[in-house]
């Protein structure tokens, strides 16, 4: 199976520019044969947070439509954007089948203090996992790939695939690529990281979507402009590389122990 990713410049604040490039990537992607196609993070209007409210508010018309696109292009597709529960708002990553329904929804965890994104969105408190055209899938958002935890969470819980939405600064690019890198290999997955590109005022991104196997090499990665990514995954690899170095087996959970 092919998985794709849209690689673009999320521009803060515009709705209609943001949507049209994801349409048309998707569309791109589906037309060389992608079963999945992943969106970087705050896809549709980006930290917007002066209008983040009404952001959100558009988002179900949104998901409608995307809804829509997916069962036209036979194609699941996944990305957060802003979801309000009660009057709080959420970063939240929802993935959608190749017959337009909702597979699972999950908001960000970990936000990023020193950016203040805990001042404008409310935290999520429960990692998610479904099953998708491409196997058992985990989620993360951007921040969250600091937190080894959390992916082993993901891996422990089945995923043989993490998806990785970011908009990861330019700055940290290098911590980017060991993290992804990392989260692959010790948990013994594949992982498909969505990032965004361009600039925000002074802030570049990084760009650098990549698809990384489980052994930790990287099958497809974006340079530093807009781009569609599409590389093969095969599930099974999977439980090769697990069968080869039995890391799951091997752990000895009772001897970490927990730490407040």
């Amino acid at each position: 199976m092919k998985a794709g990713i849209v690689q673009f410049d999320v521009e803060s604040g515009n709705v209609r520019g943001n949507v049209g490039k994801a349409v048309m990537g998707i569309r791109r992607l589906a037309e060389r044969g992608a079963s999945a196609v992943l969106l970087p993070e705050m896809w549709t209007c980006g930290f917007d947070y002066s209008r983040m409210a009404d952001h959100a508010a558009l988002t179900p018309e949104i998901l409608k439509d995307l809804a829509a696109l997916a069962r036209e292009c036979r194609v699941t597709v996944a990305g957060s954007l802003p979801v309000l529960d009660g009057r709080a708002v959420k970063n939240t990553l929802v993935c959608i089948g190749d017959n337009g329904t909702v597979l699972c929804d999950y908001a960000k965890i970990h936000l990023f203090s020193p950016g203040g994104e805990h001042e404008h969105f409310m935290a999520g408190a429960d990692p998610a996992v479904c099953d998708m055209v491409l196997g058992k899938t985990g989620f993360m958002i951007c921040y969250d790939l600091r937190f080894p935890e959390l992916c082993r969470n993901l891996a422990l819980s089945g995923a043989k695939i993490i998806m990785v939405v970011a908009q990861w600064p330019l700055a940290r690019a290098a911590h980017w690529e060991t993290l992804l890198k990392a989260r692959a290999i010790e948990n013994q997955v594949y992982v498909l990281a969505a990032n965004r590109c361009g600039e925000d005022g002074k802030q570049a991104y990084a760009g650098r979507s990549m698809i990384v196997t489980p052994w930790g090499e990287i099958l497809a990665e974006g340079g530093s402009d807009e781009t569609d990514l599409l590389a093969d995954i095969d599930p099974a690899e999977v439980d090769r590389v697990r069968s080869a170095i039995p890391c799951f087996t091997d752990r000895r959970p009772t001897v970490y122990g927990e730490r407040g």
